[in-house]
């Protein structure tokens, strides 16, 4: 049995988008003296090293995994394997992993670290609390881990945090056991508000005037080489009138090699760079004249900076900027190109709500430990 004393919160994260969007509530904790505890699947070991220090927040409590980034199938799956052996005891989990005591477990998005977090917490005896719970694209197979991934933790979880309308009527839809709370808006807000120049008030990084910003790393396209040969054509034609930088992931890279496009770029002209601080990535947002992306939390990053947004999909399941700043491309070459050739009609003011969503998450999580 589990005494009072014994319930605490436990947030595990992995990623480095989980790490953004976490890290508001994260340092809300910190401030108001919530007492949490910190732990790391292992999947962005080494990219999150250094994210955490820039995000200001503190080192984790427990790592489990690797030293090193998880950036290929092969990888996922091995990783996944051996972090799945300790599901076998109960005890030892919940002593090992979560340092012996009961409460609840925070979990973000739709990631192998969020399902194997889930598995977990549930498997140790521990509440899970999903945070940006919600979202669908109600088609199984798309994005292809994702879908099956959210569909799994949302069905296990004891609080789900919703950020907007359509994810409440989609839990709504499911039926889920869990208690549904209706959020003001994603954390993304409190993540871009946090970064120099977020908030549109900045004097750097005037919109418009810095390079197009290109990025690309959904298994969905990564291994779709018809899809990356598109993009890679578009950003080709692109930078014949603007500057191109295209902010290469890990597993980006090894699939622009594989097709023979990273020297094409260079030799054209486009700018491949490795990943950059969240607070320098936000102001290359906010200066570029427009945005190609297959991220989903590029897209709501996008939106709320009014930046002129390709998605590069077959669909979104986010409904972030489209109908104002954002198009999703559905894979439909002419609307590639009308897009491309024009994007100045979709630019937006700077958008970002008043409210806290992180405080928001925070009220609810310390008044359900009581």
């Amino acid at each position: 049995m589990t005494s009072a004393t014994d319930e605490r919160l436990q947030v595990f994260l992995g990623t480095k988008a989980q790490y953004i969007k976490t890290a508001p509530l994260l340092r809300l904790m910190d401030g108001r003296g919530v007492d949490y505890r910190l732990i790391d699947s292992g999947q962005h070991a080494r990219l999150t090293a250094g994210l955490r220090a820039e995000l200001g927040v503190r080192t984790p409590d427990h790592v489990l995994g690797g030293d090193a980034d998880v950036e290929s199938l092969p990888q996922a799956l091995a990783w996944a394997a051996r972090l799945a052996l300790r599901l076998g005891s109960p005890a030892r989990l919940r002593r090992e992993v979560f340092g012996g005591s009961g409460g609840i477990c925070v979990v973000h998005g739709d990631t192998p670290t969020t399902a194997l977090a889930t598995l977990m917490a549930s498997r140790a005896g521990l509440r899970v609390a999903h945070l940006e719970a919600g979202l669908r694209s109600h088609h199984l197979l798309h994005p292809f881990p994702e879908e099956l991934i959210r569909l799994a933790v949302m069905r296990r979880a004891d609080l789900l945090f919703a950020p907007d309308a359509q994810a409440v009527a989609n839990l709504a839809a499911m039926g889920v056991r869990g208690r549904v709370v209706a959020g003001s808006a994603n954390t993304s807000v409190d993540a871009v508000r946090s970064a120099p120049g977020g908030d549109g008030n900045g004097d750097d990084g005037l919109p418009g005037t810095g390079p197009a910003v290109v990025t690309m790393h959904r298994v969905e396209n990564l291994y779709q080489r018809p899809v990356v040969q598109r993009l890679v054509d578009a950003v080709v034609e692109l930078v014949a009138r603007v500057p191109v930088r295209f902010v290469v992931h890990g597993p980006t890279w090894e699939a622009l090699r594989r097709g023979g496009h990273e020297q094409r770029l260079r030799s054209a002209g486009v700018e491949l760079s490795s990943l950059v601080p969240h607070h320098d990535f936000v102001a290359m947002l906010r200066a570029a004249p427009l945005v190609v992306t297959d991220g989903g939390s590029i897209q709501e990053e996008c939106a709320l900076l009014g930046v002129p947004t390709l998605v590069w999909r077959r669909r979104s399941e986010r409904s972030d900027g489209v109908g104002a700043n954002v198009v999703v491309s559905g894979h439909d070459p002419a609307v590639e190109r009308a897009f491309l050739a024009d994007p100045g009609p979709y630019r937006r003011s700077p958008s970002l709500p008043a409210c806290s969503p992180s405080a928001d998450i925070l009220d609810v999580l310390v008044a359900e430990l009581g």
